[in-house]
C-alpha cells in the first residue's frame, strides 16, 4: 500500500511530461476534449518497477562490464540475425530507428542504426550490455514484450525513466521452435519520427528470424569459433577442446572458406620447419574426428557453417560498419601463435581495423581503438582532432598521447 500514492504521484508527472513532449493532437490514446488515457499495462508496469528503478536515471546497468560477444555468437539469434544484418542496416539508416537484439534476460547483444542515432542511444546505454528488463530500467517496450510474450511499443512519456521520454520503441519477442522467448527484437527512434509502419516492420523481421530458426535447427551444428584476442571454440555450444595447432587450422579455414591445398595449408601452418608429412596429416585428422568430420579430403575446407569472430569483423569492415567492426575486434589474431599464416592474417586485420579506424570521423571509434593502441601516437592525434574543445575526453586523448610520445 505505501506504494500508491508514490504511483499516483508518478502518474501525474508523467501525464504532464507526456503532454509537454507530445503534441495534443498526436498522443495515442488521447480522449476527446484533450485527457490522456494511460495504458493498464503500462501503469502496472509502473507500480511494478518503482520499487527498484529511480525514474531520474540516466542509462542501463551494464551486464559483463558490456562485454557480450561470447554471449551474442552463443546465442542461438546469432545466425539469424547475421543473414539478416544487411537488411536490418538499410531500414534502421533509412528510416532513422536503432535496431536492438535482446536475450532472454533483456541485455543487448548486438545493435545497428545511423551515426548520429546510434551515439544519442549510447547516451542512455541503448547498446551492447545494456540491460533493459523491468527490474532494470522500468517500463519500456523490451520489458513488457519479454514479460507478456507479445510485441509492444512505448511512446515517450510512458516510459518510467525520464531520460526515454523523447524516444518511441517498437519491438516483438523472438521464439525458438519449442516457443521459448530467446529474446527481442527493437526498433527504436525519437518519438517524433515515429511511423504507424513500424510495428508491422518489426513482427516482419521477428517472422523472418523465426523461421531461419526453423531451417538452422536441420542443418549441422553450428561451430562457434572466437580467435580474436582469446582462444575458444564451441560445438553444439558446449567447449571443445583443441590443441592450439588444431585452432591455428581452424582458424586459417574460416578465414579461407575455399580452402587450401596440403602444400599450401603446410605452409601456412609451419613454414619452413622441418615438419613431416605424418605429423601434419595427424593434426588434420585430429581436428576432422572433433569436428564430426566437417572438413573436406585433399583439398582442405570446413564443410559445415562455422561463426568466426575475424570473418565477422572483416564483413563489418566490408560493409563500411566500422562501430560494429569495433566491437567484435577483442585483440590481435591468436596472440601466442607463430604460424606464419596466422601471422599474415593477424597484421591484415590489425592494418584493415586501424585504417578504418583512422578513415572515421567519429571520435568514439579512436578512443575505443586507442585503449588496445596505447602506444599508437597518430590514433590519440586523431582522437583529438576529432574531439571537440570543452569534450571532456580529450583529457584522455591526451593522456595517450604523452605516454605513447614519452615512450
Amino acid at each position: 500500500m505505501s506504494q500508491r500514492p508514490d504511483l499516483t504521484r508518478r502518474r501525474a508527472v508523467l501525464e504532464h511530461e507526456w503532454s509537454r513532449w507530445v503534441p495534443r493532437l498526436s498522443v495515442p490514446g488521447t480522449r476527446p476534449g484533450g485527457t490522456v488515457t494511460l495504458r493498464h499495462e503500462v501503469t502496472e508496469s509502473w507500480a511494478r518497477s518503482l520499487g527498484s528503478v529511480d525514474p531520474g536515471r540516466d542509462s542501463a546497468p551494464v551486464t559483463d562490464g558490456g562485454r557480450v560477444h561470447q554471449r551474442w555468437t552463443s546465442s542461438p539469434l546469432y545466425g539469424p540475425v547475421s543473414a539478416l544484418a544487411g537488411e536490418l542496416h538499410s531500414i534502421a539508416e533509412d528510416a532513422g530507428f536503432v535496431t536492438a537484439v535482446t536475450d532472454e534476460s533483456g541485455t543487448i547483444l548486438w545493435t545497428c542504426g545511423g551515426a548520429t542515432m546510434r551515439r544519442r542511444a549510447e547516451r542512455v546505454n541503448f547498446a551492447p550490455g545494456g540491460r533493459w528488463d523491468e527490474q532494470a530500467m522500468g517500463t519500456n517496450a523490451l520489458s513488457l514484450a519479454l514479460r507478456t510474450g507479445r510485441p509492444s511499443s512505448v511512446f515517450s512519456a510512458e516510459h518510467l525513466v525520464s531520460a526515454l521520454h523523447g524516444w518511441v520503441c517498437y519491438c516483438a519477442p523472438v521464439r525458438g521452435g519449442d516457443g521459448r522467448v530467446l529474446g527481442v527484437l527493437d526498433l527504436s527512434t525519437t518519438w517524433d519520427r515515429s511511423h504507424p509502419l513500424a510495428m508491422s516492420t518489426v513482427r516482419s523481421l521477428v517472422s523472418t528470424i523465426e523461421a531461419r530458426l526453423t531451417t538452422e535447427v536441420s542443418r549441422p551444428a553450428r561451430l562457434l569459433l572466437t580467435c580474436l584476442g582469446s582462444e575458444q571454440v564451441l560445438h553444439e555450444r558446449r567447449p571443445l577442446p583443441l590443441r592450439p595447432r588444431q585452432v591455428e587450422i581452424l582458424t586459417l579455414l574460416a578465414l579461407e572458406p575455399e580452402g587450401y591445398s596440403p602444400q599450401r595449408l603446410r605452409a601456412a601452418l609451419y613454414g619452413d620447419r622441418p615438419v613431416t608429412s605424418s605429423t601434419f596429416k595427424a593434426e588434420i585428422s585430429h581436428l576432422r574426428r572433433a569436428l564430426g568430420g566437417a572438413i573436406s579430403a585433399r583439398h582442405y575446407a570446413l564443410t559445415a557453417p562455422v561463426s568466426c569472430d575475424a570473418v565477422d569483423v572483416l564483413r563489418a569492415l566490408e560493409q563500411g560498419d566500422t562501430d560494429t567492426a569495433l566491437g567484435l575486434y577483442g585483440g590481435p589474431l591468436l596472440p601466442r601463435s607463430e604460424a606464419p599464416g596466422i601471422e599474415e592474417w593477424r597484421t591484415r586485420l590489425e592494418v584493415a581495423v586501424r585504417e578504418a579506424v583512422l578513415a572515421s570521423t567519429r571520435p568514439e571509434h579512436a578512443l575505443r581503438y586507442g585503449e588496445r593502441a596505447p602506444y599508437d601516437a597518430e590514433i590519440h592525434e586523431h582522437a583529438l582532432r576529432l574531439l571537440g574543445p570543452g569534450d571532456t575526453r580529450r583529457a584522455i586523448a591526451t593522456g595517450r598521447l604523452t605516454t605513447a610520445l614519452r615512450d
